[in-house]
């Protein structure tokens, strides 16, 4: 048993141990690449507003793929993230606009909808034994009623409490929001947990070998009913977020943020995060999440359409899986 933690406690520092280690060189060698190519193709790709706006994108889905890094680490993946998002955000700005529920208290039952549905997705994957695939799957279906249910219209004219993270402040010429300053602050939490608690180790230990980790005196069902719960905060953090960007609690965030969807476990998987389990990095999922945003953003620059970035996308996420899978194979 002790040999057991001791291998993965060993497998978490190598890949966690620093930032700039080997295992975090490919995705930024990917996205320092995506820049230079994205650079050559327009003059407007380098400019302090650009940067700006990349950052604003890339803090809604950033933080989406914190919850999908965790759950990803145990060997599992969240379908229904974009629509557990939706519903937050529809919760926290409708309760305000349309019940006159104080608005620091509206984002409060927003974020413990969020966390209430990873719980209802760890209870399936736990008690009943279902496929995380399938759950999410089915908990996106739910999700997605419920927030047509709640409101079909878009809700705004939102108290500044609410947008409050959009706002921004310069630096070197450049508009930094508050937004993109909590994602960052979320990612060096979330890097300190996984690195140096015994609960970073426990999410490693399960997904990388559940029943092991079992035998070694670890409460696997509690572990997972955690990260997901944890998930699902993240989750509507990122519904928070978009509110602020976007100044409005819109019940269709979840039909374009089927695309965050697919974006978020793209950011995972370019940051180096097995499907498999048990191996991964925190600070390379935010790799992965500013490549899919300089993409988005290059080639919207570009001119290429919206269903081509799609497209690409959809690439991107196969030739990293398939890099993960032939590394699995070969150990």
């Amino acid at each position: 048993m002790n040999a057991f933690i001791s291998r993965v406690t060993a497998r978490r520092s190598g890949a966690l141990g620093v930032i700039g280690g080997s295992a975090i060189m490919g995705p930024l060698a990917a996205l320092v690449l995506a820049i230079v190519v994205f650079a050559t193709q327009s003059d407007k790709f380098l400019s302090g507003s650009n940067f700006s706006l990349i950052l604003q994108q890339v803090m809604v889905v950033g933080t989406l793929a914190i919850g999908q890094t965790l759950i990803i680490l145990t060997a599992g993946i969240d379908l229904s993230c974009s629509w557990i998002m939706a519903l937050s955000t529809v919760m926290m700005t409708g309760l305000t606009m349309r019940s006159g529920m104080d608005p620091v208290v509206a984002i409060v039952v927003g974020l413990l909808v969020g966390m209430a549905f990873g719980l209802l997705n760890g209870w399936l994957v736990t008690a009943i034994r279902l496929p995380p695939f399938i759950v999410t799957l089915g908990t996106f279906s739910i999700a997605t009623a419920l927030v047509h249910i709640y409101t079909s219209e878009t809700i705004n004219r939102l108290p500044g409490v609410q947008t409050y993270l959009g706002n921004t402040f310069t630096i070197a010429g450049t508009d930094i929001t508050y937004g993109s300053v909590v994602m960052l602050i979320l990612y060096v939490i979330v890097w300190y947990v996984l690195r140096s608690t015994a609960a970073g180790r426990a999410v490693y230990a399960v997904g990388d070998n559940p029943e092991a980790a079992r035998l070694a005196g670890i409460n696997t069902n509690r572990v997972l009913m955690g990260v997901y719960a944890v998930a699902g905060l993240f989750y509507a953090i990122a519904g928070l977020l978009l509110v602020a960007r976007t100044g409005v609690g819109d019940p269709n965030s979840g039909g374009a943020g089927t695309q965050d969807n697919l974006a978020a476990i793209t950011a995972v998987v370019l940051g180096g995060t097995s499907l498999f389990g048990g191996r991964g990095l925190i600070f390379g999922t935010l790799i992965g999440a500013l490549i899919v945003g300089v993409f988005r953003n290059g080639l919207q620059l570009m001119g290429v359409e919206s269903n081509y970035q799609v497209l690409i996308t959809g690439v991107l996420v196969i030739l990293a899986v398939s890099v993960d899978a032939l590394s699995h194979r070969s150990k």
